[in-house]
């Protein structure tokens, strides 16, 4: 009896929390104290992040990375409506390096995720205000 109840406080809870973070309508916090510094600066890392987020196969997804992919489409289309300000201060952060840096990944993401160009030059144009050079 008392597994029981304890199963069913252990079920309402978790379904307190997955509502809560739907009403609130934002993305989930629980991934906003990664160290993105440390994934960017680290090759072997990012490169992991940027595959995953790609769909190369063979590839062990970091759970932050797998959270992205579920909302990349629409964080692009709604340009991060759902997102907090600290998580916007992060997509900016990543895009200006990504440019600045790693174009051949921006490509790559680019390619996959906005072929139309409907996004990216919004976002490069953000990075060149930014002083970032393309």
């Amino acid at each position: 009896m008392k597994l029981a109840i304890f199963c069913l406080v252990v079920a309402i809870s978790v379904i307190c929390v997955y509502a809560d973070d739907e009403a609130t309508d934002e993305y989930t916090h629980k991934f906003d104290n990664i160290d993105v510094d440390e994934i960017l600066n680290n090759e072997r890392l990012l490169k992991r992040y940027i595959d995953c987020i790609l769909d190369k196969p063979n590839v062990r997804c970091p759970a932050e990375a797998t959270e992205l992919k579920k909302h990349i489409t629409e964080g692009l289309e709604t340009e991060c409506a759902k997102c907090s300000e600290n998580q916007k201060k992060t997509v900016r952060k990543v895009i200006r390096f990504l440019i600045k840096n790693k174009n051949d990944m921006w490509t790559q993401l680019k390619a996959k995720y906005d072929p139309n160009g409907t996004f990216a030059k919004k976002y490069e144009d953000m990075a060149k205000n930014e002083g970032v050079q393309i």
